[in-house]
């Protein structure tokens, strides 16, 4: 049987978990995604020539965006701070 999660009450309700008494850590987090587009469009994003500028550039400041406001966008999870964010991109055919 799986363990019960720290998240839920005796009475299984989610509630946000009290942490106050835990150590600050060094933590990593990985994120990847993909997104199907044209091979018209791969070809205009390569010679950087779409018409809403650098698709590329808005993609990073995103997911630079997404990583602060993790607490915001997911339930119960807890606002830690954050030293850095390394958003890689890469065109693949």
């Amino acid at each position: 049987m799986s363990e019960i999660s720290s998240h839920l009450n005796d009475k299984g309700e989610a509630h946000m978990v009290d942490v106050s008494a835990k150590e600050v850590t060094v933590r990593v987090a990985k994120a990847e995604g993909f997104v199907a587009i044209s091979e018209d469009v791969i070809a205009l994003l390569r010679r950087g020539e779409l018409p809403k500028g650098d698709a590329l550039a808005v993609a990073r400041l995103a997911g630079i965006q997404a990583a602060k406001r993790t607490p915001d966008l997911i339930p119960l999870c807890h606002p830690i701070a954050i030293h850095a964010v390394n958003v890689e991109l890469e065109i693949l055919e």
